[in-house]
Parts: structure tokens; C-alpha cells; sequence
């Protein structure tokens, strides 16, 4: 068998074995070991396996994610979600539909200081759909709002699924928390957007039966400020120092933790046995994606090997597709895979087959990684998998509340974020222009 033929039948046998249940960084392992011992012999594999794991893990850069993680994990832990919340509530209860948007916009600063979206589903279900239904809206609807506003925790920085991205295409941290700033408010405008003109063209959508004229409760503007200190400060000692230039994205991630830490410290809701938790925590996750970054380390470099990449490439952008129908493919792939597959397990798979083919083509990487950010967002909210989605059904415990509903009150955010690709891939700007400053 030539080269492009063992590359061609391990992408079969990774998507085989995922199917089987086979975790997929151990899918990873045998199938890249297995490819390169075809490809050369197995003296070459054993060697290259040593020498992905020596390599893919020691750089200083990797410790950004257990600090992100961490960060992440005390401001859930410390309330300020529902802070955020109140503040919102408090600012748009006067617009239509403005516990929707509240519930976005504080989705979004909430993701600015954790960068984690099902986080952001976990808190804000608890949060803000008891306040949505409590003034009418249907539950439906509440829980869609919520569920497509956490996808924001995966694009607007700090986020997991940019540091994957970066390290997998070698680009920096810092420009691709940069490039996740313009498409994040354009997809929280664009949910907005959306919200208003369901309530004024879809109200029952929207709303339900009962009286939704329950007054707001009238928060002081004293305890709004209280409130919004702690998220103020976080969002200045992260992002403020890591744009400004005072900090890399590992130092931004280790004072946003230690911030973190002083705020749950600080509102006492953090024992021994709390944060012991959430150390192991994030030990836990921390350890299942580097050792995934490992994994797919080897998989690119067998691929590579294999000589697949570069015939496709050249399949692609010298045929009829050409380079934009590429991305088309591409980026329906990810979001059909999104409805079945989480998004790491996307982007480790998907990546090291497509990154050469987008360079070969010209595309501006740090765009291209935006891009293939909010195609695997999608797939949160899409059935059968919609991970976000039954984050939200197993956190509001209700009975009532059946997943159906949710997917069906999140459809017009995928709507909506498939409107946002096509508009950024129109606009290269929109994810580039902060970046490349």
C-alpha cells in the first residue's frame, strides 16, 4: 500500500473505533502507531511516539490550561455569574424581551472570565431561566436562550477551544484570543437581534400564557456597582493585561486564577473541601486535553508522514472546488460531526487533514481557526449530541422540561450562527483586524 492509502484507511479506523466506543486519544495512539509502523516499521513508530510526547507537552505554553481551567471553575464557584446576571437584569429590564438579552450579555462577560461553555450553560440555567419563566417566558425558549448564548464561552477569550487551536496550528495564544473579540460581540449582537424580533414577530414563541408584567425587582444602583466590581476587575486584570502587552496568556490565566481565588475567598462560599474539588477538577481536565493535544500530535505528524494531507490540497484546490468550496466542505463537516462528536474530539480529528489544505490555499489561519470555532459551537446545540443542551436539561432537574424543547428553543441561535459564518467569511475582518494590530 502506498502512503496516501494507510493515511486514508487510519482516518476510517479512527471514526470506526470513536463509533465503537474507543476513547479517542487512545483511538488516536493506536491508529497513528499502527500508520507509521505500515508507513516505515515499528522501530520508527515506538521512536515517534517518544518523541511526540517529549514534544507536544513541554512547552511553557501548556500551562495556560490548568489556569484557565482553574480560573474558570472559581468563578463559578464564587457566584459571580449571577452577579453578572443581576447587572444585566438590572441595565435591559425596560427593553423587549430585555431578560433575553440580559441573559446573552452576561453570557458574554461571563465568558470573557471563563472560557468555558458549559460552564456558562451549567450556571446561567440555574440562574437565569427561574427569572425568565418567572415573567412569562416559555421554559422552551428561556432554555434556548441560555443554551446558545454558553456557546459564547467558547469564542470570546479566554478560550480552551482557541488555545487547541492554536497549538494544533501553531499560531500564537494571544492573537487568537484577539481574533475570538469582533465575531464574539457580532454573534452576542446578531442573539440579541434575534431575541427582539421573536418577541415582536413570534411572541408566542417567546412567551407563554401567563402574565409576563411581573415587575422587575428594582436592584440599587449602589448594589449594582457592588456587584459588578468583581466582574470589572477580573475582565481588567485578565484581558486588560494580556492586550496591553503586561502579560502572556499563561501569566494572564495565573492572575486571573489567584483573582478568582481572592473573590471566592472573599464572599466565603470556598471551604477545604470545595477547592480541594475543584483542584482535582481541574487536574482532570487538564490531563484528558493535553493528553488529547498529544494524541492528535501524532496523528498529524503520521498524516503528514502518510503524504494524505498534500493530496488533498491538491485534489481540493486544484479541481473544480476550489479553495472556498473547500471551506464549504469543511465547515459542514464540522458541523454535521458537531451532532454526534464534542468539539475537541472535532478539531483533533478534523485539523491535521484540514490545516495544510487552508494554508495550501491561503487562507489566513487565525481567520480560519474563527471560522472552525463557530462551526464546532454549533454542534453544541444540534441533535442528537447538543452537549449544552443537556447540560441544561440534567442541571434544572425538571421533570416538565423535555430535551425536545430546548433543541427547538435553540434553533434560531443555530440559525443565527450559521448567519454569523457566512457574514465573517464575508468580512475577514471582522476576526483578523485586532489580531494583526
Amino acid at each position: 500500500m502506498t502512503g496516501i492509502e494507510i493515511g486514508a484507511i487510519a482516518i476510517v479506523a479512527l471514526i470506526v473505533l470513536i463509533y465503537l466506543g474507543m476513547p479517542i486519544g487512545i483511538g488516536m495512539l493506536l491508529v497513528s502507531f499502527g500508520g507509521v509502523a505500515l508507513i516505515r516499521n515499528d522501530l520508527v513508530a515506538f521512536r515517534m511516539a517518544g518523541q511526540v510526547a517529549n514534544d507536544a507537552l513541554r512547552e511553557y505554553l501548556f500551562a495556560v490550561v490548568p489556569l484557565f481551567v482553574l480560573m474558570g471553575l472559581l468563578v463559578t464557584a464564587s457566584g459571580v455569574g449571577k452577579d453578572t446576571f443581576d447587572v444585566f437584569q438590572r441595565l435591559l429590564n425596560r427593553v423587549t424581551a430585555g431578560l433575553g438579552v440580559a441573559t446573552v450579555f452576561a453570557n458574554a462577560v461571563f465568558a470573557s472570565i471563563t472560557g468555558i461553555s458549559i460552564a456558562s450553560a451549567s450556571v446561567f440555567s440555574r440562574v437565569a431561566v427561574p427569572e425568565m419563566t418567572r415573567h412569562g417566558y416559555a421554559k422552551g425558549f428561556a432554555t434556548g436562550v441560555v443554551a446558545g448564548s454558553s456557546v459564547l464561552g467558547m469564542l470570546i477569550p479566554p478560550s480552551l477551544l482557541m488555545i487547541v487551536y492554536a497549538v494544533l496550528a501553531e499560531e500564537s495564544v494571544g492573537r487568537m484570543f484577539l481574533a475570538g473579540i469582533g465575531p464574539g460581540l457580532l454573534l452576542a449582537l446578531l442573539f440579541s437581534l434575534t431575541i427582539f424580533l421573536l418577541a415582536r414577530f413570534r411572541s408566542g414563541f417567546v412567551f407563554d400564557d401567563a402574565d409576563n408584567n411581573e415587575a422587575y425587582e428594582d436592584i440599587p444602583v449602589l448594589a449594582v456597582v457592588r456587584k459588578g466590581v468583581p466582574i470589572i476587575s477580573l475582565i481588567v486584570l485578565v484581558l486588560g493585561g494580556l492586550y496591553a502587552g503586561f502579560l502572556n496568556p499563561t501569566e494572564a490565566g495565573a492572575v486571573g486564577a489567584l483573582g478568582a481565588l481572592v473573590i471566592a475567598l472573599l464572599r466565603h462560599t470556598l471551604d477545604r473541601r470545595s477547592f480541594w474539588n475543584l483542584m482535582v477538577e481541574t487536574g482532570q481536565i487538564t490531563v484528558s486535553v493535553l493528553f488529547l493535544i498529544m494524541a492528535a500530535t501524532f496523528f498529524s505528524r503520521m498524516l503528514a508522514l502518510s503524504g494524505l494531507p498534500n493530496a488533498l490540497a491538491d485534489t481540493f484546490l486544484s479541481g473544480p472546488i476550489g479553495p472556498y468550496g473547500f471551506l464549504f466542505v469543511f465547515l459542514a463537516l464540522v458541523i454535521v460531526m458537531g451532532c454526534l462528536i464534542d468539539s475537541i474530539s472535532i478539531m483533533l480529528i478534523l485539523l491535521p487533514i484540514a490545516l495544510p489544505i487552508a494554508n495550501a490555499a491561503g487562507f489566513d489561519m487565525i481567520w480560519f481557526g474563527v471560522l472552525t470555532v463557530v462551526a464546532v459551537e454549533i454542534g453544541l446545540l444540534t441533535p442528537p449530541f447538543g452537549l449544552s443542551v443537556y447540560t441544561i436539561r440534567s442541571a434544572m432537574n425538571d421533570s416538565d422540561l423535555a430535551v425536545g424543547d430546548i433543541f427547538r428553543g435553540a434553533f434560531p441561535f443555530v440559525l443565527t450562527m450559521i448567519l454569523s459564518l457566512v457574514v465573517i467569511v464575508a468580512f475577514p475582518g471582522i476576526a483578523t483586524y485586532l489580531a494583526r494590530l
